[in-house]
Parts: C-alpha cells; sequence; structure tokens
C-alpha cells in the first residue's frame, strides 16, 4: 500500500549537539520545544482509502438462528426421507377393484367422431316426396346377418323410423375393390361393393357385371345377390330419401388400403371406394340424404387363433382398425354428410365382448345398438 507523507509522521530535523556547550544545548532545548508546538493535531486531509474499500468487499457472515443448526437440518431430512419411504412400501402393491370401479358400468366415451348434418346442399325438396320415408341400406354383414328376421338391422330401422327400408347388402362384400376397374375373371365379387352396386342404381347399364359375376362364381355367388339386384335395378331412387351406408371391419382384417391422398375416388380403397359412390349418388340425386356408419369394434386375430386388440394388430401392411374408422370420418366430412363412429360411441374393446357372436359379426344386441345410433342421426334435426 503506498505510503503517504503527513506531519503527524514527520520526524524533525536533528542537531548535533556538544554536550560540553552550555550555550548550544540550551539553544537545542528551546527549537526542540519550538518544532513541538508546530505540529498539526488535525486529521490528515490526504491519505489513501483503498484499505477501507477493500474491507468493505468481504462479505459478512451471517449467522443461523440459535435453534437451528447443521443437526436440526439434517435430523428434518432424514425424517422425511424415511416417511417417504414407509408410505411407499405401505401403499405398494394395492389391489384395484374393478368392481368398485364399474359399479355404476363401464361408463361412456365422451369423445367419438360423430358429425350429424342435415341435407347439405339447395335441392332438399324430394321431387317425388310421398309423405312416406324411404331408406335404403349399402353395406355387407351389419344389414345382411339375419336379413329377414325382425331384429335384423334393416328391420330395426324400418321398425324405429315407421319407414320402408331397402336392403341392398350383400353379406360377402367389402368396400374396397380389388381393381379400380371390373373384371370378373379376376374379382368378381368386386360387382356388389358400395361403388358397383350404386353404379348400378344410377345408370341400369352395367348389369352385365353382375351377370358376368355370377358366371364366374357358381355356388359362391352370394345368396342374396339376385335380390339386391332387382331392387337396385327396379326402384325409382326419386322417392328415396335417405340412403345409409354401414361397411364392417373385413376390409380391415383383409388388409385392403385405406385411402389414396392422389385420388380421393379410387374404388381399390376403402374410404375412395365410399367417396366415389357418395359423389355419384350426390350428382344424380342431391335431395337424398347420406348417412355413413362406421364399423363397430372388431377383434384382430392372431397366429394361434385368439383374439387380440385391433388397436395392436395390422393386416397386409396396412394399419389398425381405428385409423380405418379416422379415415373414413375424414371422407365423409369432406363429402359433407353425416357420420356415425359406432368404433367408440356404440360398440368398443371394453363392450364388444357383450354385442359380437365372434370377433367381428354383430349379435341381436348388438344390431338393437347400431340402430339405436343411427335413430340419434337421423332425427337429429327433427325438432
Amino acid at each position: 500500500m503506498k505510503q503517504q507523507n503527513s506531519p503527524l509522521h514527520h520526524i524533525p530535523d536533528l542537531d548535533i549537539i556538544d554536550l560540553e556547550d552550555d550555550g548550544a544545548l540550551n539553544e537545542s532545548l528551546n527549537n526542540t520545544d519550538d518544532s513541538l508546538q508546530n505540529i498539526s493535531l488535525e486529521e490528515p486531509k490526504d491519505y489513501d482509502t483503498s484499505l477501507e474499500d477493500d474491507m468493505a468487499e468481504i462479505p459478512v457472515k451471517r449467522k443461523l438462528p440459535p435453534f437451528i443448526n447443521i443437526h436440526v437440518i439434517f435430523f428434518i431430512v432424514l425424517i422425511a426421507l424415511i416417511s417417504g419411504i414407509f408410505f411407499s412400501l405401505k401403499n405398494w402393491g394395492v389391489k384395484v377393484d374393478l368392481d368398485e370401479i364399474f359399479k355404476d358400468g363401464q361408463g361412456e366415451y365422451s369423445d367419438t367422431l360423430d358429425s350429424f348434418l342435415p341435407l347439405m346442399n339447395n335441392s332438399g325438396n324430394n321431387p317425388a316426396d310421398d309423405g312416406v320415408t324411404n331408406i335404403v341400406c349399402f353395406g355387407n354383414a351389419p344389414f345382411a346377418d339375419d336379413r329377414e328376421s325382425e331384429d335384423s338391422l334393416a328391420n330395426l330401422i324400418a321398425k324405429e323410423a315407421d319407414a320402408n327400408v331397402y336392403n341392398c347388402s350383400i353379406g360377402a362384400s367389402y368396400l374396397a375393390a380389388l381393381n379400380p376397374y371390373f373384371d370378373s375373371s379376376v374379382q368378381p365379387l368386386d360387382a356388389y361393393n358400395f361403388y358397383w352396386l350404386v353404379s348400378l342404381a344410377v345408370t341400369k347399364e352395367i348389369d352385365y357385371f353382375f351377370e358376368e359375376a355370377e358366371r364366374h362364381l357358381g355356388d359362391a355367388t352370394p345368396p342374396e345377390a339376385d335380390e339386391v339386384f332387382r331392387t337396385l335395378t327396379t326402384l325409382d331412387f326419386n322417392t328415396v330419401d335417405v340412403v345409409v351406408i354401414m361397411y364392417d371391419a373385413s376390409d380391415y382384417l383383409a388388409g385392403h388400403p385405406m385411402y389414396n391422398d392422389a385420388n380421393n375416388t379410387d374404388i381399390s380403397y376403402f374410404t375412395g371406394n365410399m367417396e366415389a359412390g357418395i359423389e355419384l349418388i350426390k350428382a344424380n340425386y342431391p335431395h337424398i340424404r347420406i348417412i355413413v356408419l362406421s364399423p363397430a369394434y372388431a377383434f384382430a386375430v392372431d397366429d394361434d387363433g385368439q383374439y387380440v386388440s385391433s388397436d395392436l394388430k395390422t393386416y397386409g401392411g396396412m394399419d389398425v382398425l381405428s385409423t380405418y374408422v379416422i379415415k373414413q370420418s375424414d371422407s365423409a366430412a369432406l363429402q359433407s354428410v353425416s357420420f356415425v363412429d359406432n368404433l367408440y360411441g356404440t360398440i368398443h374393446e371394453d363392450n364388444a365382448r357383450e354385442y359380437l357372436v365372434d370377433n367381428l359379426h354383430l349379435n341381436a344386441k348388438g344390431r338393437r345398438a347400431v340402430a339405436k345410433r343411427f335413430m340419434e342421426a337421423l332425427n337429429f334435426y327433427n325438432d
């Protein structure tokens, strides 16, 4: 640290005194007294304060309250740790009582893909309205199973809606065609998919498709094929009020492709075939309201023949069943038609065994559940 000169630290000049000379001694003593009298006792004005600044920068260590020390803190942490371990051990492996959880039933899914729409065009008046509700059903097993029984899906709808219902379903059919064109020598069953059935109803000019299909199929021709053919070639669709479409999970189980982004009406795809048929109906009969019913839940089947979740298994390099339904709902939205989500809103994995006779087909209770959901969509705008 730099030393500053100060009057307080000034060493007076010393004179050599001859002790034998009394006069010199007295003069020296007098000079010393005068020097002492001239020393200032005031605080020096020029001194270095850096030491004080350095001292100010040194942190002051704060002391903990007298009742808190390191031993007390350690004891508190130890007690908290022991309490946590005890709580975890006490509650480890507690069995969940499913009977208690589901004492009021399985509950319902609150999130569905339902989309109930009115007739979305400017030609909503039926040009040949006879005051009677006429409904045409397209699909496969959900409509075709137990066709003649009073609890078939078509007959349940006829009763609930007080309507004439024309059942044009083919039980062994799929929604997706094998090819984007019809070739009876390759896949004669393609004649009975949705698009070609609608084409038959609209044009009446492709009846030879069905003759060729029956010739190639022989005894494997679907038993309802002739009835459906007669209905579609004789029914005046100007009198039809509603078309309802429901295909089950057969396309998923067969690994049929779902959708074609490059061509949304490619009939060799699950959604493309449906959209192509819907566009054909809308172009020729704009007064008809169209309602699409999604597949209900179906179990996949593993290599050992055991039922497994259709959210875990895929076929033919495609996707799970729920993706088929999601893509179908997108197509219905694109076409501005109503969509009833049966996969999440009617028959789902939690209750499927109650409504299915196997991994796929609906029992009577399952058909009643689907009919109820259809009626919700049908009557949604009645008020």
